[in-house]
């Protein structure tokens, strides 16, 4: 029996993943921090390898024998109060994952970036993989800087040292088992309990969390060494995003829109007061920096090369909204 090691298998692209890599027969191990919530891997035949990004002999040895090595853990927050340690996790974590499952000799790496280090279209139109930031310094947040960052590092590593690495750029995913919840589900989590009275002028691309995790398998399977592969479903505007929501829930959309001067001027004045009480920020400025722009793209690639299709961004959105009523998140649903 063919087996894969996961990273980041307790969170919410990584437990979806590690039922599809179940699901297609294959002997499943996942790293898991100390102490973490491992909720999402309850009642599946999954190997726990409790370790971090950091402990080298840990996941050199539970990547010795795999055929498959899938890397998704990463610090995924908009905003952060010590930005190091989202660098350590997201760029130095990717690279000694990598490199580790390299000497092993596993046959395949996929390693999952996001469409966070692709340079987003100034006209709406749908980005795709050739669409390349200049620098670091061009791209916005914490975040969206380290996503960056490790996926040239992925890139690099496969073109100029011959690592069988293949990277994967999934859009917004949205579904079941978001138990953090990641900043998508949050909207979806605020919406359905009243906390978001107006929206501003942005846009997303809304993908279905288990047609992530199967373009994972696909990139796997199918995808060309070096090459990144976008996992998008649909492109939204946010106010269409919470019209489908009201449709999904029979909660009422917001019908205010907030310019975008005014909610620039929210973010600045949250952020700093979460620096000075040592809080999250409610909207970070950089979530509202981000917003400037339409972030829409295409899976033109993906589909062509790997055979990848997603699903509607209702489905996506239904999915989540009963599994966050179901699990305490929000509000009980009304009849839609």
């Amino acid at each position: 029996m063919d087996s894969a090691f996961l990273t980041g298998g307790t969170g919410f692209v990584g437990a979806s993943l590690a039922r599809t890599l179940l699901a297609k027969g294959l002997k499943v191990k996942a790293l898991a921090r100390r102490g973490s919530d491992r909720r999402n891997l309850s009642g599946l035949d999954v190997e726990v390898v409790e370790g971090g990004l950091h402990d080298r002999e840990t996941i050199e040895n539970a990547v010795s024998g795999c055929r498959y090595v899938f890397h998704v853990a990463a610090d995924y927050r908009i905003w952060v109060p010590n930005p190091d340690e989202m660098y350590r996790a997201n760029v130095e974590g990717t690279e000694r994952i990598l490199r580790s499952a390299a000497k092993a000799g596993v046959e395949r790496i996929v390693h999952c970036s996001s469409v966070a280090a692709v340079k987003v279209s100034d006209d709406r139109a749908p980005a795709d993989e050739t669409r390349e930031y200049a620098s670091a310094s061009d791209v916005v947040g914490h975040y969206k800087k380290s996503k960056y960052l490790s996926d040239v590092l992925a890139r690099k590593l496969a073109t100029s040292e011959g690592l069988p690495v293949v990277v994967v750029n999934p859009a917004a995913p949205v579904g079941p088992r978001d138990v953090k919840p990641t900043p998508t589900g949050k909207i979806v989590v605020d919406f359905m309990n009243g906390r978001m009275p107006s929206y501003i002028d942005t846009g997303m691309n809304i993908v279905h969390v288990d047609d992530v995790a199967e373009g994972h398998w696909l990139a796997a399977t199918k995808g060309r060494i070096g090459e990144r592969y976008i996992l998008g479903g649909e492109n939204l505007t946010l106010k269409h995003i919470l019209d489908l929501l009201a449709e999904v829930t029979g909660l009422p959309a917001p019908r205010l829109r907030t310019p975008y001067a005014v909610a620039y001027a929210f973010g600045a004045l949250e952020t700093a007061l979460a620096r000075w009480r040592g809080t999250e920020p409610r909207a970070p400025l950089d979530a509202i920096k981000m917003a400037k722009h339409y972030m829409w793209f295409s899976s033109d690639k993906a589909k062509r090369e790997l055979g990848y299709r997603s699903r509607p961004a209702m489905d996506a959105l239904k999915d989540a909204a009963d599994w966050f009523a179901a699990n305490g998140y929000a509000k009980a649903l009304r009849a839609a």
